[in-house]
């Protein structure tokens, strides 16, 4: 079984993101695997808070070159929690 902590994995913090705060939407990377009811699980569980919304988008790692070596990079999760009017906000994105 998964942690917590193994599903929410670092909050973004952007220009778009912090605007989205007003909204009480807030943005997190999440593991790949995860799905909405586990995010909800977690961040409920984290943060002491009710999620009304899980939005979840899939980024695909872009190709690299590094001189004549070729990769890409990771491929990565981002999930936008909205929640209740009643819920209180997320004092990490306050500051």
């Amino acid at each position: 079984m998964k942690s917590v902590y193994d599903v929410v994995k670092r909050p973004i913090i952007t220009e778009q993101s912090m605007d989205q705060v007003a909204d009480k939407k807030y943005t997190f990377e999440v593991a790949t695997d995860a799905n909405k009811i586990e995010i909800k699980k977690a961040v409920e569980e984290i943060f002491k808070v009710k999620v009304e919304k899980v939005t979840t988008i899939n980024y695909n790692g872009k190709p690299k070159r590094m001189g004549v070596h070729s990769g890409k990079r990771a491929d990565w999760k981002k999930a936008v929690v909205k929640l209740t009017p009643d819920s209180k906000t997320i004092e990490l994105f306050e500051s």
